[in-house]
């Protein structure tokens, strides 16, 4: 069988064994300096001034929402617009902290909101924030987005947990928006086994992340931010500040082997995203050749960075036979990440609003994915080349 993903780790051995050694040798495993050390690494690698980890990619989307709301950038009954093709926990803390979801289309040529897309939302809705989600390596036209949400005083932030290192107009998908989240979860192009990241270059909000991520207090901040927060306060003593909360916050620290693990993946993540760019130019070329499939569009994009390996059929019929095709061959497949957001049983329990996302529903019953990683053999390649021949 061709799994999503064969190993957890990249460079799983060597991995393993410096993570044995660190768990010997370390006397703390709570949050401390070897998770400031990979925000400080990821920061570098991303081009951002600042980087707040925290246990889940999930967790950083619902800490950002909540900070945004907290600093009074964002308040409740806000219409948050979103990538109608996304994960569960990009839509839920939006429902959570209060803010009204609106699906955006995403373009089939490219799995992402455009700025077509974008546009024609906002002929029926006024938005506060679009939370766009980078899809599966490739992206919208970034650039483009930017310039509306900017003119039309929109927050734009970017789920880039997918697309982790791909570039395009000079620049990498998330660094277009006020700030951007990342998941280290098993699958992903780094892996600390769970694990998120929030990057940003507003020192406010990357402050406010630090007091949502850690039950509201001020114990991680800079001494002299501390000191300011106190005294406009009135927090007199070190003993009263230990235990004083300012304000909405959740528990969402991670561990030190968070941390250690992050800084490890670090290190093979060029190499990693060059791999997997090798493998996808390979498919990428059989799917091109047939007129069964249709090609997704990254012309716009300087450096890919593929997550998996994308197939969207012309017709769910077609559809159908190649998953038979795949699942015969013993190739793991799957829904499009989690196809339109908009059918899932919590979407429907919660949000009374109905969009038209003609070209999101297309993805949704015309595509599935396959793995794309550094493991894949020539021989999985080959496998996986083979079903995409075109039908008889």
């Amino acid at each position: 069988m061709i799994p999503l993903m064969k190993f957890t780790f990249i460079n799983e051995y060597e991995t393993k064994e410096e993570l044995i050694e660190f768990i010997r040798k370390t006397s703390k495993f709570s949050m401390g300096e070897k998770c400031l050390e990979f925000e400080q690494g990821f920061s570098r690698f991303q081009g951002r001034r600042y980087s707040v980890l925290f246990n889940s990619g999930a967790s950083a989307n619902l800490a950002l929402l909540q900070s945004l709301k907290n600093l009074g950038r964002i308040k409740e009954g806000d219409n948050v617009g979103f990538s109608a093709l996304t994960w569960a926990t990009n839509v839920m803390p939006i429902i959570q902290i209060g803010l009204n979801p609106i699906p955006v289309d995403c373009s089939v040529n490219t799995l992402n909101v455009m700025s077509n897309n974008l546009l024609a939302t906002l002929e029926k809705y006024k938005l506060r924030v679009l939370f766009i989600t980078n899809a599966l390596g490739f992206a919208g036209d970034l650039l483009n987005i930017k310039e509306i949400c900017n003119e039309r005083g929109i927050i734009l932030i970017e789920d880039n947990c997918e697309s982790l290192g791909t570039e395009l107009y000079g620049t990498k998908t998330g660094n277009f928006g006020l700030a951007s989240t990342f998941s280290f979860f098993v699958a992903h192009h780094m892996s600390t086994i769970e694990g998120g990241m929030v990057s940003t270059d507003d020192e406010e909000l990357y402050d406010m992340l630090i007091i949502v991520r850690a039950n509201g207090w001020d114990r991680n901040l800079r001494h002299d931010k501390q000191i300011r927060l106190r005294k406009a306060h009135n927090i007199l003593s070190e003993f009263e500040a230990k235990y004083t909360f300012y304000d909405l916050a959740f528990n969402m620290r991670p561990t030190e082997i968070t941390g250690f693990l992050g800084l490890t993946q670090l290190k093979y993540l060029s190499q990693n995203i060059e791999k997997r760019n090798q493998n996808y130019q390979l498919i990428e070329a059989v799917i091109e050749k047939n007129s069964d499939l249709i090609l997704i569009s990254h012309e716009h994009i300087s450096k890919l960075s593929p997550f998996a390996t994308v197939i969207v059929c012309k017709s769910k019929e077609l559809r159908d036979k190649y998953l038979y095709r795949f699942s015969g061959a013993g190739i793991e497949i799957r829904p499009v990440i989690a196809g339109n957001i908009q059918r899932q049983p919590f979407f429907k329990k919660y949000i009374n609003i109905n969009v038209d996302l003609p070209s999101t529903d297309f993805i949704h019953y015309c595509g599935f994915y396959c793995g794309n990683y550094p493991e894949l053999t020539d021989m999985d390649i080959e496998t996986i080349i083979s079903c995409l021949h075109k039908l008889d």
